[in-house]
């Protein structure tokens, strides 16, 4: 027995020896597939390294990576694939000893290197379910082939140390179908550098504007536009930014001319000089003033308010309409429903009490203007009862330092670390270390009362400072002080953690703060964040107008974070105004503001547009007569339009996922709701108030429009609708209440122009 496994083994690597000649044979007579272009290949350039170099870190290990084998889909999955496990994407430690010691070293042969399982499932020879990974002819191969040989080394203290990437050029405007080869350099503790541009993995954010290779050749689309392409080698990241500007020539005097009332407008026109985009002219009056009042206080302004708008002549009228809007009692509402989206938690996880009171407290600091960085130290440092201190609330719905970690960071830096809880961030340079620093500013809070009993969580609950607590890092079991993403920050002996995270976050050398603020807000105004989404601000994620984020960022500063005058500084530019109908050089514009993006209202406020119009006040559960929808207190107010329209899902934990598309469901319910229809048709509504009163059917048409668009009908329109009414006055109400509903039901009214 002894004798026949021995030669069952000498047989299985004859066998493996010959399928591997035959492979090489195979490779040898068969072309290349693929050819590159001359620019890819004058651009790529040989880094392999004697085999007395080689290492596994520095050499091995970014091959294994750039081929995709620590890849989610592959091995690097939580459970590996096939019983072999690689760490995701090569950040943690254990690679090496997945390929040379577990499994009993069958991976790698340094006696016969073309008999390991590493090269032969790589190069296809065996079965493998990822395919051919390291083609037998290749650098690559031949690179673990030498290493392998060699022993398979380790990187010794001695050895440099990656430290980073950098990638040439880092941008560029090309024309259309133009092409760019990109190069990677590789940084090294010890001063060297290593062109791994071939052993580099890219990714565009969008391959319609500008797509690259696995070698990283760039290829300019059709379609004007702007867009990033990551190259990650390791755990490093560098972005190439690239612009495809729209084919014909704009004169600079085009620009020269246009108006310039802030640096907003300064950094807007710049940008769209760049890419050749012309913007749109302003909008109308009547248009600004229903823009203006949407975005401002988030309801329609009455047909009186319109009449005297456009009635005024005066030059600074729009600057004036923007100040009387921030000094309405209606701002802090309709902000504050904004961040309850954000902050709002499941009532029936942490209780009604103190849900009401978290909702209260989110309105009272937006009634005072309170300065955005004191809002946010009040909520990360919030000690007290959920009763009575509202910002409580917060950590009692998020009752781990993970928890909150996820929520604060997304929340007020923009950074979305959830997924460096398990492993490093795959397109940013956050890993566990990092997470954990972070929470475990978070590990001293402590409870005294009931806790979570949910689905009812009626009773008081205490937050305090417990003195003492510890975040364990989850692979080396390790006590993690508190340390912040970046920079240090010393603390006291005895001191709350969290206080001193709050002034790390507020401080001006945190760029995250500021940045992630404006960008939520210039949002809310302009239909798109500089950056998007709005809270992942990354290197991976760049902004449109990265010169335009740092100053409004900056500018805020300046402002001692003053929420009003932040947005007044955004309402008062010229690009604040712009009308929202394209023109032949911004009709693709989807991300520059050369024109204004329509949006569909909230639910909330659509529900309230629909109750001024008719005149005829929702009926809400748990809130006083004549309450607007603005003012509810939490989602689980039962209202079918609401649900209709979007408003977050109360069952989902937290419910703060706000549904902002276009719906069949939203169509049908406008058509077909009972309660819009007794709205509509009530006889304290305003079709048969109008008629009620007399008049001309010139008139009715008239209130109705200025009522819902905000605007006087045009001829046509005033004509057309007129002519509805026929001469049985029995009739009248009835037609009156059909236009309204009409009215009611298309985009002019459901969407901000």
């Amino acid at each position: 027995m002894p004798y026949r496994l021995r030669l069952s083994h000498a047989v299985l690597i004859g066998l493996f020896a010959f399928a591997l000649g035959c492979a090489q044979t195979a490779v040898a007579a068969t072309p290349a597939t693929t050819a590159l272009s001359p620019e890819a290949k004058s651009a790529t350039t040989d880094t392999a390294v004697s085999s007395s170099q080689l290492n596994f870190e520095l050499d091995v290990m970014p091959i294994l990576t750039v081929a995709g084998c620590n890849g989610g889909p592959c091995h690097g999955k939580s459970r590996g694939q096939n019983g072999f496990q690689l760490s995701l994407l090569g950040f943690d430690e254990f690679d090496f000893n997945s390929i040379v010691k577990h499994a009993r070293g069958r991976r790698v042969q340094p006696s016969a290197p073309d008999t390991s399982l590493l090269l032969l499932k790589g190069a296809g020879v065996l079965p493998h379910g990822g395919g051919v990974r390291l083609p037998i002819d290749g650098e690559n191969y031949k690179t673990i082939r030498r290493w392998v040989s060699a022993g398979m080394p380790r990187a010794t203290e001695k050895d440099p140390k990656l430290i980073g990437i950098e990638v040439s050029p880092r941008d560029k405007i090309l024309p259309a179908k133009a092409r760019q080869q990109l190069k990677v350099t590789a940084r090294y503790s010890d001063g060297s550098t290593r062109d791994v541009t071939r052993l580099t993995a890219y990714q565009s954010n969008e391959s319609p504007v500008a797509a690259i290779d696995q070698v990283g050749l760039v290829t300019a689309g059709a379609l004007p536009g702007e867009t990033a392409i990551m190259a990650r080698y390791m755990n490093h990241i560098a972005v190439f930014n690239v612009a495809v500007p729209l084919s014909g020539k704009v004169e600079h005097e085009t620009y020269a001319a246009l108006p310039r009332r802030n640096f907003i407008d300064d950094l807007v026109w710049k940008r769209l000089e760049r890419l050749g985009i012309v913007p749109s002219p302003p909008c109308d009056d009547a248009t600004f003033l229903r823009r203006a009042s949407l975005d401002v206080i988030g309801r329609l302004p009455t047909s009186d308010e319109v009449r005297k708008f456009l009635a005024d002549k005066s030059a600074d009228k729009r600057t004036k309409l923007i100040d009387d809007l921030l000094a309405r009692p209606e701002y802090a509402d309709f902000w504050a429903n904004k961040w309850a989206d954000l902050l709002r938690p499941n009532p029936y996880r942490v209780g009604i009490k103190a849900t009401y009171a978290y909702d209260q407290w989110i309105r009272e600091s937006f009634r005072e203007n309170k300065p955005y960085d004191q809002f946010v130290t009040e909520l990360v440092g919030a000690r007290g009862s959920t009763f009575r201190d509202g910002a409580t609330v917060l950590f009692r719905d998020r009752r781990t330092p993970e928890e909150t970690t996820t929520l604060v960071c997304q929340l007020f830096l923009g950074v979305r670390l959830d997924c460096a809880r398990c492993h490093h961030h795959p397109f940013e340079v956050w890993g566990q270390d990092e997470f954990f620093g972070t929470a475990a500013f978070f590990g001293r809070v402590g409870y005294k009362g009931t806790g979570i009993s949910a689905p009812i969580s009626g009773s008081e609950e205490f937050i305090y400072y417990k003195g003492s607590g510890e975040v364990l890092h989850p692979l080396t079991g390790a006590v993690v002080p508190p340390k912040p993403l970046t920079g240090s920050l010393e603390l006291k002996p005895g001191e709350d953690p969290r206080p001193a995270f709050a002034r790390w976050m507020t401080s001006p050398d945190n760029p995250y703060f500021a940045q992630v603020a404006v960008n939520r807000v210039w949002s809310e105004l302009m239909g798109r964040g500089i950056v998007d989404p709005v809270d992942d601000i990354r290197a991976t994620n760049p902004p449109t107008n990265p010169e335009l984020l740092a100053a409004l960022a900056q500018e805020f500063r300046n402002q001692k974070f003053d929420h009003k005058k932040l947005l007044r500084t955004i309402l008062t530019s010229h690009v604040y105004e712009l009308s929202s109908l394209p023109n032949p050089r911004n009709t693709w514009d989807l991300k520059n503001y050369s024109r204004h993006y329509r949006r569909r209202l909230r639910a909330e406020t659509l529900l309230d547009a629909v109750c001024d119009v008719t005149g005829i006040p929702e009926e809400f559960a748990a809130m006083p007569e004549r309450s607007r929808a603005m003012q509810l207190w939490t989602h689980r107010v039962s209202n079918l339009f609401l649900d209709s329209f979007g408003r977050p899902d109360p069952n989902q934990d937290p419910p703060c996922e706000r549904v902002s598309d276009s719906t069949l469901v939203q169509s049908l319910h406008l058509m077909n709701s009972p309660g819009l229809h007794k709205k509509v048709t009530h006889d304290k509504g305003l079709a048969a108030r109008l008629v009620a009163a007399g008049g001309s059917p010139e008139e009715w048409v008239e209130e109705l429009y200025l009522a819902t668009y905000n605007r006087y009908p045009t001829d046509a329109e005033r004509r057309a609708a007129a002519g509805l009414f026929s001469a049985d006055r029995t009739k009248h109400r009835a037609i009156a209440e059909d236009l309204l509903w009409a009215l009611i039901n298309s985009p002019e009214f459901t969407f901000i122009n």
